[in-house]
């Protein structure tokens, strides 16, 4: 990454000595005074935000670079009803929307909240890795979108727009500093017009982290091992000590390289072709870094793996894995150290032509890689009988979307498209626990306590479609549906199993020849949406819809193959997730254009919800299904006033009521006991979560923040804003569990900048988490914690959550020429 610190500085150099180039201030749309228009595309089409029947959070460019918005992560810090964790393994990310989401624990599990960059459809967890800056805008679409993005929005979009090239020439560089993480910025962008018809715009960011957000306290542990063949043969196994020292001291000393090309040609006011190639390398020291003991099963509140005290702070207690077993282990690095590397590139091309000024034909063809590597102390928290993991990861997707639209004079409109993506999901994990060793075995499997490899490839066809009639004058009603066809065959198998664990790990090579699993699945679905718009006067929009969304069922590939499990295809493999209900809501643009006032109301049910479950003593997991509905109502408001020019208040209250309507035999949280609910059917700890609130599924939600930009003579100006996001509590665990209770909590962010009026320069503080709140966004039981789950004598497991951001400072420098 040494080029990388050379592309830091570089910038910085830049920031703070290139001559200026005056930006037309005209583009800050509140300068006039009243609220700045915000466009959205959530009918594939532009349209304010005000007019479009959907409910939408919009986030503007200006907001934007004003809150550092860059991740899917920070995205969520601006939209209360919107929450991510950030996973190590399985799929990564927890992504979870009025309620409704995807848990994390499973890597071929996709997400109920699609993430869409550019039009295309990314829907992996491990899009939480990807940096996202050089944005035009963000829009959040609540509720299910069946019709205009793609595909697996069950309960909701996340949809992301870069910036093109324009029609003059701008070079942009940006260096930041942040102090806690001790994390160097540095940003440049230039779009230059080669010709009246094409130009091109390069954006490169960089980072380089010298410390981190959390402290890992930590000893040396000893991992002791033993041969199994020499128990075999009556023996005391050889023990050997191997020595584990502490994992990097602060977490998660980030390094980060993303960039992005785009070409944009538009040979006349009909045709226009947008080009952009992606890529993105992020590293950081510690691939579960922010996972924290927060509840501990003890009474005494100490941890049963650790020894060391559970708390609500940014502190976990990792080792790396010891160097002579690292030596050889697949995906090791040579010194143990734990990891996590994400590299992915993509190219995507956009083409738009009007046939004429009725009849638009628009293209998206997209083709998206990553890979994903990793070592983790796999237990979270180590111990001396600790768990090490490796895996290595790469997804591959190629999709193509067409679509054409009309814009009569007449009544009646229409749209239709279709859909087709090939995907491809290829998945290895190496796993050391139980001080297992096999002296005989090759060299790569000698500490290695069972191995696992699969695949899944996918492919999907849909056609789609929507008729929109306007009754008559203000009134329109909008049909459509989307027919999906899917196919995926996979394949799973532990090609290694210590022989100490064949008892439990079925391995390849198992005489019951249920060694190999194979699945070839097939999904069809039809997705049906109306809509009834009516603007009762110019600026107020009244809509009620009902709407239905797909998301397609899958293979765990990172499950396990138990030998307890007589039908183990069955466990490997999940349903479609399917929803369907009624959203109802109320836009208005009053007082001469200075509040905004948004109501919504809705009331989803879902069948088959996705659901995780991890089997923490036994270290197993599978995807389950549930029947679940979610509802509630949301209120927005924005009021610029135009007797104070600059000045925005701006806030949202939202309640959702999310609970599981049919899950009568879901499985046991660790250490629950029959007092607690939990009983045995034919020897399964079961309990009954009918009525029960879904994971990350707080009550309450809300936010407020106030904005001010203001001219201070001679040419300068200066802006401030202060944000607040309020959550009440929630369980973490979507079991039920009492104990993965997250309390209420309230993040305040606040930013002062300081520069140019023309925007030509710009010195700005950006301030996180102030108050330094710790909340989790997800949670896991304790590995090997917990246990006699059904009996009286049931011991709770130990609580690990991902943990959000400590408070961050940061300072940017930012120059425009």
């Amino acid at each position: 990454m040494r080029s990388l610190k050379g592309l830091l500085f570089a910038t910085c150099a830049m920031a703070v000595a290139t001559p200026s180039f005056a930006q037309d201030a005209a583009q800050d749309g509140a300068s006039a005074g009243g609220l700045e228009e915000i466009i959205v595309t959530a009918r594939k089409r532009e349209e304010s935000v005000q007019t479009v029947p959907v409910a939408v959070t919009a986030i503007s460019e200006r907001v934007i670079q004003q809150r550092d918005i860059t991740s899917i992560e920070k995205i969520a810090g601006a939209t209360p009803n919107l929450s991510v964790g950030r996973a190590s393994n399985g799929s990564g990310a927890q992504l979870t929307m009025r309620g409704i989401g995807s848990s994390s624990t499973s890597i071929g599990i996709e997400q109920s909240v699609a993430v869409v960059v550019d039009g295309a459809y990314y829907g992996q967890g491990r899009v939480i890795q990807e940096g996202f800056f050089d944005l035009k805008r963000v829009e959040v679409l609540k509720g299910p979108q069946a019709l205009f993005f793609g595909k697996n929005a069950t309960a909701g979009v996340i949809s992301l727009t870069t910036n093109d090239p324009g029609q003059d020439r701008e070079f942009i560089a940006r260096a930041g500093y942040e102090f806690r993480s001790q994390q160097y910025l540095g940003e440049f962008i230039a779009s230059v017009p080669l010709s009246d018809t094409f130009g091109v715009r390069l954006a490169v960011r960089g980072s380089m982290m010298d410390k981190g957000y959390y402290r890992n306290v930590s000893v040396n542990r000893t991992y002791t091992t033993v041969d199994i063949q020499n128990l075999l043969t009556g023996g005391a196994g050889n023990p050997i000590g191997h020595l584990a020292l502490p994992a990097a001291a602060n977490a998660p000393g980030e390094d980060e390289l993303l960039g992005r090309i785009t070409l944009k040609y538009t040979p006349d006011d009909k045709l226009t072709v947008t080009v952009k190639g992606m890529f993105d390398h992020n590293e950081v020291n510690n691939s579960s870094w922010n996972y924290v003991a927060y509840n501990c099963g003890n009474a005494n509140g100490i941890s049963q793996l650790t020894g060391y005290a559970c708390g609500t702070d940014f502190v976990t207690h990792q080792n790396n894995m010891p160097v002579d077993i690292a030596a050889n282990f697949p995906f090791a690095k040579s010194d143990g150290s734990l990891y996590n590397r994400y590299r992915s590139w993509a190219l995507n091309g956009n083409i738009t032509y009007a046939v004429n000024d009725e009849l638009t034909i628009s293209s998206v063809t997209n083709y998206n890689t990553n890979n994903n590597r990793w070592a983790c102390a796999c237990d979270f928290q180590t111990s001396n009988n600790a768990t090490w993991a490796t895996e290595n990861s790469t997804w591959r997707a190629f999709s193509q979307e067409l679509r054409a639209q009309t814009a009569f004079d007449g009544p009646i409109n229409l749209m239709i498209g279709g859909l087709y993506q090939k995907t491809k999901r290829e998945f290895e994990q190496y796993v050391a626990f139980a001080g297992l060793r096999d002296d005989r075995a090759a060299a790569a499997n000698r500490f290695v306590a069972s191995a696992k490899t699969s695949f899944t490839d996918g492919e999907t066809a849909a056609l789609f479609g929507q008729v929109t009639w306007e009754i008559v004058d203000r009134l329109e009603l909008a049909g459509g549906v989307r027919y999906t066809h899917e196919t995926k065959d996979s394949f799973f198998t532990q090609p290694y199993n210590n022989i100490g664990v064949q008892s439990i790990f079925r391995d390849q090579a198992d005489p019951d020849g249920l060694g190999e699993i194979t699945a070839q699945q097939t999904f069809n679905d039809w997705s049906p949406e109306v809509t009834l718009t009516w603007k009762p006067v110019d600026d107020v929009l009244v809509y009620g819809a009902y709407k239905t969304a797909y998301k397609s069922g899958g293979f765990s590939n990172g499950g396990i193959n138990s030998k307890f499990s007589a039908d183990p295809l069955a466990d490997l493999t999940f349903n479609p997730e399917k929803a369907r209900g009624f959203e109802f809501g109320i836009k208005s643009t009053v007082l001469d254009n200075q509040l905004r006032l948004n109501l919504g109301l809705f009331s989803y049910a879902y069948d088959d919800l996705q659901v995780d479950f991890f089997n923490s003593p036994i270290f197993a997991f599978q995807t389950l299904t549930a029947d679940a509905r979610t509802k509630g109502i949301e209120v927005e408001f924005e009021y610029a006033p135009r007797s104070l020019d600059g000045l925005n208040v701006h806030g949202s209250v939202n309640y959702t009521h999310a609970r599981y309507t049919n899950f009568p035999s879901a499985p046991c949280y660790a250490g629950q006991t029959p007092a607690q609910g939990c009983t045995l059917v034919a020897g399964a700890p079961r309990q009954n979560l009918n009525g029960k609130p879904l994971s990350v599924a707080p009550e309450w939600t809300g936010a407020f923040g106030i904005g001010y930009d203001a001219a201070m003579g001679n040419g300068m100006k200066l802006g401030l804003n202060v944000d607040t996001r309020y959550s009440g509590a929630y369980l973490a665990s979507g079991f039920g569990n009492p104990f993965s209770e997250q309390s209420k909590y309230a993040v305040l962010d606040a930013g002062i900048r300081f520069g140019a009026e023309d925007d030509n320069w710009q010195i700005a503080v950006i301030g996180k988490n102030l108050t330094n709140r710790f909340f989790v966004s997800g949670v896991v039981d304790g590995p090997s914690t917990g246990g006699g789950t059904g009996t009286p004598a049931g011991i709770r497991a130990d609580q690990l959550g991902f943990g959000n951001l400590p408070r961050t400072v940061q300072v940017t420098v930012t120059k425009r020429f």
